[in-house]
């Protein structure tokens, strides 16, 4: 069984530049991720944990270091390559759910399946995973018509329709109230359990955190 990390990351450094001057964001992070490991990465706003996420996403490039994901070396990629890669491996939740406004939830779901090209016949396993989220009978409606907790589980299902590898999740909660927050956190802990799906959650919650395997600190851009 290959037991090498799913992520990893070497002296990872991020700087901004803000007019003239660099602002650092990341300053030398080495971190790895086990397979079907559920990380919780917290610290304060300004930490660096958001961009760590959107490096480790390859949303965003770093300014130095080596990044690997599931085996791709980031750095040396394209962003072509690195667009499949997103497509293929990873899957994304955010604080603001993103859901398109005009579009069902069972639209919002289906816009994720044919960018990842799936195709759109009946699938038994996303079904379940639909009955497991609890929203078989909300996914005629559109987001305006949804509670936040609904919509954070519309954007999971469309997070993980094409049954990534990896779930990044950025503050999943923190649009939520207490009853919706742990609903959700306990549907990503099944998710991990069952699927066997590799989590990294960005959290400044320690409570959030407390659902993970493992918990990280960040502070002013280093692992602490």
């Amino acid at each position: 069984m290959n037991k090498s990390p799913i992520i990893q990351t070497r002296d990872l450094r991020k700087v901004y530049q803000v007019g003239k001057v660099d602002v650092p964001a990341l300053r030398g992070v080495d971190l790895a991720v086990a397979p079907g490991e559920f990380l919780a990465i917290v610290g304060p706003s300004g930490s660096g944990k958001s961009t760590l996420f959107h490096i480790i996403g390859g949303l965003t490039p770093p300014t130095s270091g080596q990044v690997s994901v599931a085996g791709q070396d980031l750095a040396s990629m394209s962003d072509a390559d690195r667009t499949n890669l997103r497509k293929r491996t990873v899957g994304f939740v955010f604080q603001k759910f993103n859901l398109l406004p005009n579009l069902t939830a069972r639209d919002n779901i289906a816009v994720a399946r044919y960018i990842a090209g799936m195709d759109s016949r009946p699938d038994p396993e996303f079904d379940e995973l639909l009955r497991l989220l609890g929203i078989n009978e909300r996914l005629d409606h559109k987001p305006s018509a949804l509670s936040g907790g609904e919509q954070q589980r519309i954007a999971i299902a469309r997070a993980v329709v094409n049954r990534p590898s990896i779930l990044l999740a950025d503050e999943p909660t923190g649009n939520l109230d207490t009853e919706n927050s742990k609903a959700v956190l306990a549907i990503l802990r099944d998710l991990n359990r069952r699927l066997g799906q590799t989590i990294l959650m960005i959290t400044h919650n320690p409570e959030a955190a407390a659902y993970g395997h493992r918990t990280v600190h960040m502070r002013d851009g280093k692992i602490v």
